[in-house]
């Protein structure tokens, strides 16, 4: 067990998580201040999507982001951005007899599209999703194809972007260690492992323990367990040397019953952490350990 741990807060998502929690943030302001409380609560990474303001659905607009950001280096808090570069891949497909006739929820664009605004704002961190997924129970299918994940990984390395590879079960992790072994990724590796996504790899310790045994040698990673199982599988990665993640975008509630903001999740975190003589990493020494670039 690492004696300092990196708290990842996942500020939002791109669920329709809004009409369940008021407190999910929509607005690239509500986004930016729950940023701002995140941090001076202890976290160290935020994680970010950006939601349409006026329907709160998820979004890849570059200007959206543009403020969100903006608002975050203006304040006087410190905190590593990790942007997410995900969106663009959802495939829905038609009714079983006509597969083909995609519905108009369809966002599918390639990983240049995908990668504007890492272009323009250049986070320390953004995410690279390490394989296709059965997303839900209906034809939502997550796209991001070996040729699309090589292109993305190229242009983040020529950027000086750290990647955050998404890991969502032991196929994505075999791809993402094939992408280290072409040179597509710089040192150290950093991997975060998402559990229990319909229908990805389970949150349960066997799984996260099998994952963690297939790293590669140097690598940093962290994991996450969505709804309930978010501070446990927060427990079980520190306990297992990794780091953690915790926020609204995977858990809308701190106790049964009782909703959430990302500050008091955050919190948690540190207390979880301070039960278990472990330090929250500080953003610096983050950059430090995680070889990050910060933009001027």
């Amino acid at each position: 067990m690492s004696s300092e741990v990196i708290i990842t807060c996942a500020i939002t998502g791109a669920g329709d998580t809004p009409e369940k929690n008021p407190a999910v943030p929509v607005t690239p302001a509500e986004i930016a201040e729950s940023t701002i409380a995140a941090a001076r609560a202890g976290a160290t990474v935020a994680h970010i999507h950006v939601r349409d303001p006026a329907t709160g659905k998820g979004s890849r607009e570059p200007a959206l982001y543009r403020e969100v950001v903006d608002r975050i280096r203006s304040s006087e808090v410190d905190i590593v951005l990790n942007l997410t570069a995900g969106m663009g891949g959802d495939l829905f497909l038609g009714p079983d007899d006509e597969p083909t006739s995609f519905s108009d929820d369809t966002d599918l664009v390639g990983s240049s599209e995908r990668l504007v605004h890492i272009e323009e704002l250049r986070p320390e961190i953004c995410t690279l999703d390490c394989g296709s997924l059965n997303f839900g129970d209906d034809n939502l299918v997550y796209v991001s194809s070996p040729a699309m994940l090589r292109s993305g990984a190229r242009r983040v390395q020529e950027l000086g972007v750290k990647p955050e590879l998404e890991i969502f079960d032991s196929g994505n992790l075999a791809f993402a260690k094939q992408l280290l072994q072409e040179g597509l990724l710089d040192s150290p590796p950093l991997f975060q492992l998402c559990l229990g996504i319909p229908w990805g790899a389970p949150a349960d310790t066997t799984t996260m323990k099998a994952l963690v045994d297939s790293l590669p040698a140097g690598a940093e990673w962290a994991a996450f367990g969505i709804g309930k199982q978010q501070f446990p599988m927060a427990a079980q990665a520190a306990i297992l040397g990794g780091h953690i993640r915790v926020g609204l975008e995977d858990n809308l509630y701190l106790k049964k019953g009782e909703l959430a903001t990302n500050e008091q999740l955050v919190a948690k975190a540190v207390d979880l952490l301070d039960h278990l003589g472990v330090q929250p990493l500080s953003p610096e020494g983050a950059r430090s350990r995680l070889n990050l670039t910060k933009a001027a």
